[in-house]
């Protein structure tokens, strides 16, 4: 089971310490089942993480339900009796298998591409320009898609750890060969993280891995304080659908209550879609589809469409939308010529969580209207 242990039992501990007094001798040897935290990360959003520190810089990390490492800095040596769960990081790591792509942007955010080596994502399909030319010169190397790695060059290259995305969950046999070779495997779940700012606050356990946890702390309060003025709590009343055409003719939406809807929420806006429109499944994903039916009748008279490019590219006038379905003409959106559409680059850019609130914010009060240069935003002409 996961070992849940906070300061409270360190100090109940150090209490006992005392009480017994110095009788019997120490054992100079690290036991694990004996070490106590000392202290934890601070997260505001993140819930899909967490840290504690212990004694010699060690750092116990657990991942969504199941995933526990320890941190073992430079120079230092696990401590024995360790749960057989607990995968041992040894620090300095500087070579890096990432395959949870949108990892990416927060290693960027860090300035520490250079710590990864390896990506399981082509360079035709990045649209981060900072790893397109990675990949060009060689300084990043394509390692295969994440299920079927080319393992001799992961090894070749000396990766100490691989950072996997949950799709690897579908092909445990891929996790389970690079354990074999040696390689420690992190599944991270950012993309299970409920609040936008969950997903971006990950970059403090990068920034851990990698030994700049100050770097990422600045980064992340920086980015934060760029919504001081907008996400203010109050609603401009305008109500946004976010959505895409799938090719068998359903509407995807996100799920109300996930992170694109709050972010509509801290811009100002709010999310058309209640729980209460949508037969909601219960599963792990952000988004479900609709028949277009439901989705005329909920999104019709929303002020404004956004229109999610990320599955079948950007859309540039309302006429393609339209080819998608010619229900779109009735909607209000469309008829006062309020529809946009995101760039491809916007899922892939973990950092940019605060730009695109101030896209959706400057969309709903009409500042978008003027000459307001949007981030990941344009309107369809």
């Amino acid at each position: 089971m996961r070992r849940r242990r906070g300061l409270f039992a360190a100090a109940c501990a150090g209490l006992c310490l005392l009480l017994t007094g110095c009788g019997g001798g120490a054992d100079t040897e690290a036991d694990w089942t004996e070490m106590q935290p000392t202290d934890s990360m601070e997260l505001t959003y993140a819930d899909q993480f967490q840290v504690d520190y212990y004694e010699d810089g060690l750092a116990y990390i657990t991942i969504g339900e199941t995933g526990e490492y320890l941190l073992v800095p430079e120079g230092k040596t696990a401590p024995d009796g360790l749960d057989e769960d607990i995968v041992v990081l040894q620090q300095p790591i500087d070579r890096v298998y990432l395959a949870a792509s949108s990892a990416m942007d927060l290693f960027r955010g860090l300035d520490a591409l250079e710590a990864v080596r390896l990506t399981s994502t082509t360079q035709a399909d990045w649209s981060i320009p900072e790893v397109q030319d990675a990949l060009e010169t060689g300084e990043m190397l394509y390692a295969g898609k994440y299920s079927t790695p080319d393992y001799e060059l992961v090894l070749n290259e000396g990766c100490e750890i691989a950072i996997e995305s949950t799709m690897i969950t579908h092909s445990p046999e891929t996790k389970e060969q690079l354990e074999t070779l040696g390689i420690p495997v992190l599944v991270e779940y950012s993309s299970y993280e409920s609040h936008p700012l969950g997903r971006l606050e990950w970059i403090k356990l990068y920034g851990l891995l990698l030994g700049r946890t100050d770097a990422a702390e600045d980064y992340f309060n920086q980015k934060v304080a760029q919504l001081d003025d907008i996400a203010t709590g109050d609603s401009t009343g305008k109500t946004v659908a976010f959505f895409s055409i799938s090719t068998n003719g359903y509407a995807t939406v996100h799920k109300p209550g996930d992170y694109i809807s709050k972010m509509i929420e801290m811009a100002g806006g709010e999310y058309i879609f209640r729980a209460e429109d949508l037969n909601v499944e219960e599963n792990a994903l952000s988004t479900m589809n609709v028949q277009m039916e439901a989705f005329y009748a909920t999104a019709k008279d929303a002020d404004y469409l956004i229109y999610n490019s990320t599955i079948d590219g950007e859309l540039e006038t309302i006429d393609q939308l339209l080819s998608k379905s010619e229900l779109l003409a009735d909607f209000r959106a469309v008829k006062n010529h309020n529809v946009w559409c995101t760039g491809k680059n916007m899922f892939q850019q973990t950092t940019g969580a605060a730009d695109m609130i101030a896209d959706l914010h400057a969309v709903v009060t009409g500042a978008a209207d003027g000459e307001t240069q949007l981030t990941f935003l344009h309107r369809l002409t």
